[in-house]
């Protein structure tokens, strides 16, 4: 998994980087095919925003969180990003399984 981080009017600091890089290492753990990640990180003003779009098979995936500190908006990032893809792995597995065998067809 690649990630790409960048700061809009924030430095991304070691820390920064070493904190997204292992709170996205939860995502991998979900599911395998997640390729490539967009990671941005803004300040305006109070406000402090992470915003990430995922890029997994089959689809992309965006997310936002803003907070008024900057790990916690990471930690709600990540959060809806999980819940984004087991959803996605949800649904490419019923997907799979609604082939309408014969088993279908015998129960209709």
């Amino acid at each position: 998994m690649q990630i790409n981080i960048t700061g809009h009017h924030v430095e991304v600091t070691d820390a920064l980087r070493d904190y997204v890089t292992e709170k996205m290492s939860k995502l991998e753990r979900h599911f395998d095919h997640v390729t490539n990640v967009h990671v941005i990180l803004t300040v305006e003003k109070q406000n402090q925003k992470a915003e990430a779009t995922v890029h997994v098979s089959g689809t992309d995936l965006f997310a936002q969180h803003d907070t008024d500190d900057m790990y916690a908006s990471i930690d709600g990032l990540i959060d809806k990003l999980d819940r984004q893809i087991i959803k996605h792995k949800e649904k490419i597995g019923d997907h799979k399984q609604k082939s309408g065998g014969v088993k279908n067809m015998a129960e209709a």
